[in-house]
């Protein structure tokens, strides 16, 4: 299974995405992609695979802009499923039933332009109306396609139909259903999972990618890939803040969306400890150790966060502490303080966002620090345990450590 970004991401680059439901429900994958960007390729494929029943489940407010009624008043269908009136495109196209007429078709019901009098009634493409709370309120392929299309910044209409086997005779099923998902390399997602993801963000439907005004305003995942390291091969994530560009990482482990609770390290930018091996401080043996923690529990987190550099200060400014410290003989906090510089400037929310996409609720957290405590649990988070991450002390950074302890509130317990 893939996760929500992915399935968002794919919708923003002109993919599909295959979503499937619950077993105790209708137990099937539907296709579905942007409405706006059904071409003639993509309606043909979607004819190969699928039942061919098109359908674009829309919103009320453009039902109602475009004058599609219910297609019948006392709706019986097994699972409500809201037909409106189906219809074809007036311009361009000839008997409606072709991949191109489809495809156009499809593409004007997204079209903001499109008024009722482009609409011929009936025709070969079932509008579907979606639920006001998208697939919080009803369970179905018809809020799904709508709720993502607009995590994606689009239009909210979505093209939609049920995969069917080769021969035509059965709905498709999980097995084969993720055996064309890898074909195709098309992201496979359930329902199940986008109504835990709309829980997490409070019901709302927020797009992934519209330009955020804050670091922590939802991520949207750059790149993907596997990373083998001396202790194991993680999944490499790239996410990006859209609000400001910086890209961020989680190396993942193991099935993390369905282990409870999984080792989780938030681990902030270290250049010097990290990259130089500096012992000014304890980051560079902490993120080595908790990939180490991550593999031999088999599954795990540790998401490095870009731009908490000297706890948000950065790397110029954070050297010039270092010089107060060595010099003046002050803390790492009264020398930041002396730099006109905020203690400790770092923001916790895209690592909670991280955790949203992976599907993760409930972690083993690798921590000294309250503050990363704190943070998940204000964004829902649980955590189930706070396991100490220390390293030992060194002759050059225990003072460092003696400040974090008594003057920030770490739990440090080697410094006796």
């Amino acid at each position: 299974m893939s996760t929500i970004s992915d399935a968002v991401t794919a919708l923003a680059n002109k993919g599909m995405v295959l979503v499937v439901d619950d077993e105790d429900r209708e137990n099937e994958g539907d296709l579905i992609m942007a409405a706006e960007y059904a071409s003639t390729d993509a309606v043909a494929f979607f004819l190969e695979h699928t039942s061919g029943f098109l359908c674009v489940a829309i919103d009320e407010a453009r039902a109602d802009t475009l004058g599609l009624d219910l297609m019948v008043p006392d709706n019986t269908e097994a699972h409500n499923t809201a037909f409106l009136v189906s219809v074809d495109y007036r311009h361009g196209t000839t008997t409606g039933i072709s991949a191109g007429d489809r495809g156009a078709t499809i593409r004007a019901l997204a079209d903001p332009a499109l008024q009722p009098a482009d609409l011929a009634r009936p025709g070969h493409v079932m509008p579907l109306l979606a639920k006001p709370g998208g697939v919080l309120e009803r369970p179905g392929h018809t809020e799904a396609g709508v709720d993502l299309c607009r995590m994606a910044g689009l239009s909210g209409a979505a093209l939609l139909c049920e995969i069917v086997t080769p021969d035509r005779r059965e709905m498709m099923r999980r097995d084969d259903l993720e055996q064309l998902a890898a074909q195709h390399s098309i992201p496979m997602i359930s329902i199940a999972e986008l109504r835990a993801w709309r829980s997490r963000t409070d019901g709302t439907v927020t797009p992934l990618r519209q330009s955020a005004a804050r670091p922590g305003d939802i991520v949207l995942r750059s790149g993907r890939s596997t990373l083998p390291t001396e202790v194991g091969t993680f999944d490499a994530l790239a996410y990006q803040a859209p609000g400001d560009g910086v890209e961020h990482l989680a190396l993942v482990m193991g099935d993390v969306a369905t282990t409870d609770a999984p080792l989780v390290r938030m681990h902030s930018e270290c250049i010097t400890g990290d990259l130089a091996g500096s012992l000014r401080c304890d980051c560079g043996p902490q993120f080595r150790s908790a990939m180490s923690a991550i593999a031999e529990a088999g599954a795990g987190i540790l998401i490095y966060l870009r731009g908490h550099e000297g706890r948000g200060i950065g790397l110029g400014h954070k050297l010039r502490a270092y010089e107060l410290q060595q010099h003046e003989g002050l803390d790492t906090i009264d020398a930041n303080v002396s730099l006109g510089l905020p203690v400790d400037s770092r923001d916790y929310r895209v690592a909670c966002e991280i955790l949203d996409d992976l599907g993760v609720g409930r972690v083993r957290l690798m921590t000294n620090n309250p503050d990363k405590v704190r943070a998940l649990s204000d964004h829902g988070i649980t955590v189930a345990e706070q396991i100490p991450h220390e390293s030992s002390p060194t002759a050059y950074n225990r003072s460092y450590l003696t400040t974090k302890r008594d003057r920030m509130g770490h739990t440090l317990q080697r410094l006796g």
